[in-house]
């Protein structure tokens, strides 16, 4: 693995460039569905707002899911490269989005539509640094023919172990692929489409997280799942919610 990039005498982590690629990459994708909605908007000032603000979202998340370690020493904790919480992100950065979208006197949920997709695609990039680093977000050891090792990565192993940054890479760009696509049949047939991008935006990442999380070498809590796993059974169970409550609001009485 390449955790580092030397070019004379700059050291660049390769974590953060693909996390710099990945939100350049998903400005470009929130633009064009600003484009394609005639919604007069900056996407890269929003994603790069937004993105700032998932950043910090997932890194305080991650250092609250063990609070006495944090307390007990908080400021290396907060100021390592390393350890970053996916929902965290999304709750920081859905924040972010709330208040831009205010700001821009756009439709709260036609907002976070349009950003679902390239949040999906920003994300999977940002997996590719994790891939990149090895900085443990790998799975556990496999015999499958793609388990792949890192002894020069961030969190060392000799171990085949399932490369679960790849898996997110595919399964979050396949989920930005549909999300897209259900975009364009609503925005084709004349209508809003008044959030539900976002909330099955809620449902696939819930449940492919989820599934990540089952060969992920995290440390187990709230009935027998990680935190991480709780987290994303939340985000289906909101995604359902809210996907139900619009569609009976959209049924004739």
């Amino acid at each position: 693995m390449i955790p580092f990039l030397h070019l004379g005498p700059l050291t660049i982590p390769t974590f953060g460039l693909m996390v710099a690629l990945g939100l350049f990459t998903a400005a470009y994708v929130v633009q064009a569905d600003f484009n394609r909605r005639q919604t007069k908007a900056d996407a890269f000032l929003i994603i790069g707002i937004a993105g700032l603000a998932g950043i910090i979202g997932a890194r305080l998340y991650h250092v609250l899911e063990t609070p006495k370690e944090f307390f007990a020493d908080p400021w290396p904790l907060l100021w390592t490269r390393f350890g970053f919480a996916w929902f965290g992100g999304l709750i920081g950065g859905f924040v972010a989005l709330i208040a831009l979208a205010r700001k821009e006197k756009v439709p709260v949920l036609e907002f976070v539509d349009t950003c679902a997709p390239g949040a999906c695609v920003g994300y999977a990039i940002g997996r590719i640094g994790c891939l990149l680093s090895g900085d443990g977000d790998y799975g556990i050891p496999t015999t499958l023919p793609w388990g792949m090792s890192f002894p020069n990565g961030v969190v060392p192993t000799t171990d085949k172990v399932h490369p679960t940054p790849l898996y997110e890479f595919f399964a979050w760009m396949l989920i930005a692929w549909i999300l897209w696509k259900l975009g364009s049949a609503t925005i084709a047939s004349g209508q809003k489409t008044g959030g539900r991008i976002f909330f099955f935006y809620l449902i696939f990442t819930g449940v492919a997280r989820f599934l990540v999380e089952l060969i992920r070498i995290n440390p187990r809590s709230f009935l027998g799942m990680s935190n991480a796993q709780t987290a994303s059974v939340a985000s289906v169970f909101l995604g359902l919610l809210l996907l139900i409550s619009v569609k009976r609001k959209q049924t004739p009485a």
